[in-house]
């Protein structure tokens, strides 16, 4: 028998891998393109066109109230799925229904608040959180934080393949410096322990592993927050070291920020709001804030501004003798 040609959705992955998507991407391209095909009752892609699309995205929008970003997110699983898998063109302009987009401001915590909450984090991941707060990372640039990356000479992280596939630079903060070091050494023990039972390899951006074989097995390229077991890489099986996972830290913090007494929708993303907000106190330019926090547009940084103000657009109430 002739071998099966493989599955649409196995299509999918490969392509997507050969074309360096990270595995986060896959798992939601791979997510939404089914829950497309459920939604028209499992046809087939191929025989279907622009207003079964229209149809899904526009569902996603009016039944399910989905974000902005979600609606979007769904869009290009679905385009990627036509013009890289199934190599088929859409006939006509895709005119959904767009999901409504709330402007929301973000959620920030008091400097008192940002330390009660680490302290009552476990001692595992209190290192990680003052990293998410002191340099203002999002949660998936802490946890893939490479020694490679800590610069400690210059008093800098540089982030590798941030939000939009950007890198950029900020800054490490004095206080972390000595903690930091200590986490290395336990990192490199951790590490060398894996060498020597024949382990030590590290999952390595899009395709560094074919270009130089060995670096996975580097100092340099290991996680500084590495997992504290080894677990089978989800594409090629092989057993690695990764990272921290991000859901522990998440549910760490919301637990640390209940037992702080903190009664504000507080997550691992809250530490990045802290950090700029905190910066804009202290009277930092707008600008060095949006380099530090790799913003594409100082208009995304400017809605920092509006969190500062001292109550509603800085009035004084009349109670106050205002």
């Amino acid at each position: 028998m002739p071998p099966q040609p493989p599955k649409l959705l196995d299509r999918v992955r490969q392509t997507l891998r050969r074309m360096h998507y990270s595995i986060r991407t896959e798992e939601a391209y791979v997510n939404w393109i089914k829950r497309f095909i459920l939604f028209h009752h499992k046809r087939h892609p191929k025989d279907m066109d622009v207003p079964e699309i229209e149809a899904f995205l526009t569902h996603l929008a009016v039944n399910e109230s989905v974000a902005p970003s979600t609606q979007n997110q769904a869009f290009s699983a679905i385009l990627f799925l036509y013009r890289h898998v199934l190599k088929q063109e859409l006939h006509g302009t895709i005119d959904a229904v767009r999901a409504k987009k709330e402007v929301r401001l973000p959620v920030v915590m008091s400097k008192d608040e940002v330390q009660r909450l680490i302290t009552n984090l476990p001692p595992e991941y209190q290192l990680i959180a003052r990293v998410l707060y002191g340099s203002g990372l999002r949660l998936m640039e802490g946890v893939r934080l490479r020694v490679k990356d800590i610069d400690f000479a210059q008093h800098q992280i540089i982030v590798r393949d941030g939000k939009g596939g950007r890198d950029r630079v900020t800054l490490l903060p004095d206080s972390l410096i000595a903690p930091l070091k200590k986490q290395l050494q336990y990192a490199k023990a951790l590490h060398e322990k894996d060498l020597a039972e024949g382990y030590g390899a590290v999952s390595l951006p899009h395709a560094l592993a074919q270009k130089y074989p060995n670096a996975n097995k580097e100092w340099g390229w290991q996680f500084v927050f590495p997992s504290y077991k080894l677990s089978a890489d989800p594409r090629t099986g092989e057993i690695r070291r990764h990272h921290i996972h991000e859901s522990s830290l998440q549910k760490a913090v919301r637990r640390a920020a209940k037992a702080a007494h903190i009664h504000k929708s507080v997550g691992c993303h809250t530490f990045r709001h802290s950090f700029a907000t905190h910066l804009l106190e202290a009277g930092y330019d707008i600008r060095t804030i949006q380099e530090l926090l790799g913003h594409k547009s100082v208009e995304t940084t400017m809605i920092y501004t509006h969190v500062i103000r001292r109550g509603a657009m800085a009035v004084r109430s009349p109670l106050d003798g205002g």
